[in-house]
């Protein structure tokens, strides 16, 4: 497999972009949006404004990834290799995207839309969700240990269905953890 190291790769066309191992290299405007990204590897990459709806992820490396300004929606990350898969996410759209049993620790959700994403049985302990939208996102036997939830909007999770040790939010958030009661808060 080709490898590239510290390039940049701004405005081209996902078919000038070749089936290998990217290290350290910055992505600038570009449409992967259902694309086959299976079995490329991405380590200590920065994408910014790039767009990845719907593109497959089949076996997909993903390796100290940051991702700004992209637009990601219905992405089934769980289909990426998932050997230290790691990214962190600024002013994002992960609409309708799932991460469904991943072990994706200390992941940073900041400024990003995470509406009706499927985390279930993911292990997101010590991740941080700041100021990021969490509409009917999906919170099922999810691992949410140290999990940063004091900025964050809209989320539901049932203290019942969820490992929630130290984990944290905000005074004037907690209806989120009250929404399996069917209680009406005023």
């Amino acid at each position: 497999m080709k490898y590239f190291s510290e390039q940049k790769f701004t405005k081209i066309n996902f078919e000038n972009l070749e089936k290998a191992d990217y290290d350290n290299c910055i992505f600038t405007d570009i449409n992967f949006s259902g694309q086959n990204l299976s079995d490329f590897k991405f380590s200590d990459c920065d994408f910014k404004g790039c767009d990845f709806s719907n593109a497959k992820l089949h076996q997909t490396a993903f390796r100290d990834v940051i991702f700004r300004n992209c637009k990601m929606i219905g992405l089934a990350f769980e289909d990426a290799h998932s050997f230290n898969i790691s990214f962190k996410f600024e002013d994002c759209i992960l609409d309708h995207c799932s991460f469904y049993q991943l072990d994706i620790r200390k992941t940073t959700f900041k400024n990003s839309s995470l509406k009706e994403v499927d985390f279930t049985e993911a292990n997101l302990s010590n991740s941080f969700f700041d100021h990021s939208n969490l509409t009917d996102a999906i919170f099922d036997r999810t691992i949410l240990d140290g999990a940063d939830f004091k900025n964050a909007i809209n989320f539901s999770i049932d203290p019942n269905k969820n490992q929630l040790k130290k984990t944290k939010f905000a005074k004037d958030n907690l209806a989120g953890l009250l929404d399996s009661l069917h209680i009406i808060i005023e």
